[in-house]
């Protein structure tokens, strides 16, 4: 019996060893998964975007081209109206003319004008990208303070030190700057005005 209590103290050491061991490689493990992540959104950031971009460009395009027919074509009806000339009249008749076909072309492919909604989803799309970004930067930061925490405190920097785990960088950022700095304007409070 006097020869199992040691045994039973080093197997429990041993455990507990074996678990700060196996945390340690966990932590470092998902650093460099929220490292992975943060490349990740930056890839779907550089891909998506200029689709987007491209898309809402296209529709405001289109939208510019229908409000442009339209506003000619207004134009020309009201220039008429005001001289009573025949040739202005014969020239609003044939812009109007000339509009619909290409007007009824844009409405039936396109029913509703969606700058609106197109222009939103834009902005939607980058405010969700930038967000996820944000929080995979986030999980790094959180990720190397829990670990780095862990290899400075005892008793786990001790097992760390025996199996040579060092300080990860987390993400890097000077540590003097205006970025750390919070200016009196800054500390104010911010007054919308719409």
């Amino acid at each position: 019996m006097e020869f199992l209590f040691p045994i039973i103290v080093v197997a429990g050491l041993l455990f507990y060893v074996v678990s700060i061991y196996n945390t340690l490689q966990q932590l470092k493990t998902q650093i460099v998964a929220s490292i992975q992540e943060i490349g990740n959104q930056l890839k779907r950031q550089a891909s998506l975007i200029p689709n987007l971009e491209s898309a809402t460009k296209g529709h405001l395009k289109h939208e510019k081209e229908i409000f442009k027919m339209l506003t000619d074509a207004r134009k020309k009806i009201a220039k008429a109206e005001k001289s009573g000339s025949s040739e202005d009249i014969e020239s609003a008749i044939e812009s109007v003319q000339s509009m619909v076909p290409s007007f009824n072309i844009a409405v039936e492919s396109n029913p509703e004008l969606k700058a609106d909604k197109t222009i939103s989803k834009f902005m939607n799309e980058l405010t969700d990208t930038a967000d996820k970004l944000m929080y995979a930067r986030r999980s790094v930061i959180d990720l190397s303070q829990a670990y780095n925490v862990k290899l400075v405190t005892f008793p786990t920097n001790v097992i760390a030190n025996t199996f040579g785990f060092t300080k990860e960088k987390g993400l890097e950022t000077a540590m003097t700057g205006s970025h750390v700095e919070v200016s009196s304007d800054e500390m104010k409070d911010v007054k919308v005005d719409l």
